[in-house]
């Protein structure tokens, strides 16, 4: 999408639509009003009305967006506004949109049309010309075309990482497993990031018991990619962290999932997707923080040397862990994940991100991700970053007592207490590997992937979620 800011009343290209963010209670004359008396069209939120462009304009088509109330128009309403109107003309066979009317939020209304027009069709041979997108350019209208292009370019790369996440995750198990996965994220070292990739053997060195026996029924070799950014004036300073669950495949193993809807297990490595996805933000706009991304990949298949119910698996940690579900594999890999994190890296603080229970689906519906943390601090940044970039969290707690539900009669813990509380549980399970260190759990099984998706900015399939919360958080807390 080829995005530009123009100054009002600039000349306007053949086969354009103009989009006019409009806000309830306002008035509107001529051909227009009369458009507006005849529907039920009234400013607010998400509405649109589709008219064809009255005589003096320039357009060959005016679409009309709400945008609700006047008093309450920021920045990311003007992105909501935005993404709204590219969706209105998309398919309208028109290849230029012109928005007007999103006032100081020129940038931000960019994002919301870079982010709705992404797109997943590498795989299309055949699709009808009427269901393609159109639309090629947009050119947003603002006061101070110099200061929209400069306020653009961090949004920009946040908008190349998101979309850097949204291909993870949409791509097919066959073309994304764990060394595919890892070879991609080493593409990124082009942005001045460092990557490292430990497989199998390197791993089994560091007594990585837990993440390997998820991975062990696979022909595909488990891998661990390491990410580091130094951005801070000091590259000696403490770095922050972040963990992803990367796995690339998840029939459950022996405890094997059922058929219907196995298929949207390619998208269980989401939290890792995500993790890729806000290190790629963090170069891709030269944050002035160090931050260290892990991601832990494997694939979990039933196969004849798979781990098994029943087993005892010993973590880098020394913990030990029976398993009861070969289906609650994610925490498995986390286990050892944060551990090598906190153990190698001595970050401020980690978060890890999952697509980890069905549990916190039935908790708190599909909107909203779970966020679990032992420190209150870590807690507030994230709730307020998820507010400013409109990701939802809810916090979740950690009653100590839930503890008993992960007790085993041989081992350390069983990794899973049940369907009681069953993303609490997880977290807790969780929290025995980060040794103290503040640290913040993220269940984002609910937000990962929408289908449909309600977001306008979200086309239907991967969202990207956590990217620009957590880009957000470090931008606003922890640069320096």
């Amino acid at each position: 999408m080829d995005i530009q800011f123009v100054a009002a009343g600039a000349g306007l290209p053949a086969k354009a639509a103009v989009a006019r963010i409009v806000f309830e209670g306002d008035s509107h004359d001529g051909p227009i009003g009369q458009a507006v008396g005849a529907s039920r069209f009234t400013g607010a939120k998400g509405q649109t009305l589709d008219i064809l462009a009255p005589q003096g304009e320039d357009a060959a088509r005016l679409v009309l967006v709400g945008a609700g109330k006047r008093d309450g128009f920021d920045a990311m309403a003007a992105e909501r506004a935005a993404a709204t109107a590219y969706n209105a003309v998309k398919t309208s066979g028109l290849e230029s949109l012109r928005i007007e009317g999103v006032a100081d939020h020129a940038a931000q209304a960019a994002l919301g049309v870079r982010l709705a027009s992404y797109r997943f069709d590498k795989y299309r041979t055949k699709e009808a010309a009427d269901k393609k997108p159109s639309i090629v350019k947009a050119s947003i209208v603002a006061a101070d075309v110099d200061a929209a292009f400069a306020a653009f370019a961090p949004l920009a790369a946040l908008a190349d990482a998101i979309s850097f996440t949204r291909d993870l995750v949409s791509e097919p198990p066959n073309v994304l497993y764990p060394a595919s996965f890892a070879a991609r994220v080493k593409e990124l070292e082009s942005l001045g990031l460092e990557v490292e990739i430990l497989g199998e053997a390197e791993m089994a060195k560091l007594g990585m018991g837990s993440l390997l026996a998820v991975g062990q029924g696979s022909i595909r070799e488990s891998q661990l990619a390491v990410i580091k950014w130094y951005g801070a004036a000091d590259k000696s300073a403490q770095p922050v962290a972040f963990v992803g669950k990367g796995v690339c495949f998840d029939t459950g193993g022996i405890s094997i999932k059922p058929a219907d809807g196995m298929e949207d297990m390619k998208w269980d490595m989401g939290g890792a997707g995500a993790v890729a996805g806000l290190m790629h933000a963090l170069a891709g706009r030269k944050a002035k923080v160090n931050a260290v991304g892990i991601l832990g990949l494997v694939e979990n298949m039933p196969d004849g040397n798979a781990y098994r119910p029943g087993d005892v698996l010993t973590s880098m940690s020394g913990q030990t862990i029976e398993v009861v579900n070969t289906d609650a594999e994610g925490r498995l890999v986390l286990a050892d994940a944060l551990w090598y994190c906190q153990d190698r890296f001595k970050p401020k603080f980690m978060v890890d991100l999952a697509t980890l229970t069905g549990a916190i689906i039935i908790a708190i519906g599909n909107d909203l991700a779970g966020c679990y943390a032992n420190d209150e601090e870590l807690a507030v940044n994230l709730l307020a970053a998820s507010k400013a970039e409109d990701e939802g969290l809810w916090r979740m707690p950690l009653p100590d007592a839930y503890n008993k539900q992960i007790d085993s009669m041989i081992a350390d813990m069983k990794n899973t207490g049940g369907r009681p509380g069953g993303s609490i549980t997880a977290a807790l399970f969780l929290q025995k590997y980060v040794n103290g260190v503040p640290w913040a759990h993220l269940d984002i099984a609910g937000v990962a992937w929408k289908k449909p998706s309600s977001i306008p900015t979200s086309p239907d399939g991967a969202t990207g979620f956590g990217v620009r919360l957590l880009n957000r958080m470090v931008q606003d807390k922890y640069e320096g």
